[in-house]
């Protein structure tokens, strides 16, 4: 039904920040429940280089999950980032330099425009 070559029907946005909320679960299991979702904010090659640029919003719901996904001194989310860059670097196949940031957008499962916003 598709070409040998496409892994997906989603678009590549969606795949990423995919794999990055794939990551931060993982390092924080039960930590940070299903309460996290990704956005990319932007997303493109670098001028004059081979990088992708990518710019990622990771929302929890609470200031506390916010502390657990960024950790002691940002450990926790350099650890996600760098495990979630690897992938995406073998699934897009060029070098990524991949930028996260972790917000608050309170109680947002509840909330019928985050959850269209956030691709839900």
């Amino acid at each position: 039904f598709y070409p040998n070559d496409e892994v997906s029907d989603q678009p590549e946005n969606v795949i990423v920040a995919e794999v990055i909320r794939e990551k931060a679960i993982a390092a924080t299991r039960e930590e940070v429940p299903q309460s996290v979702a990704v956005v990319v904010e932007e997303m493109g090659p670098r001028e004059g280089s081979d990088l992708i640029d990518i710019f990622a919003s990771i929302f929890v719901e609470r200031d506390s999950q916010k502390g657990i996904l960024i950790g002691s001194g940002g450990k926790m989310l350099k650890s996600i980032g760098t495990k979630a860059r690897v992938e995406l670097e073998a699934l897009l196949g060029s070098r990524i330099y991949l930028d996260l940031r972790v917000k608050v957008e309170s109680e947002w499962r509840r909330d019928q425009r985050a959850l269209e916003r956030f691709g839900y």
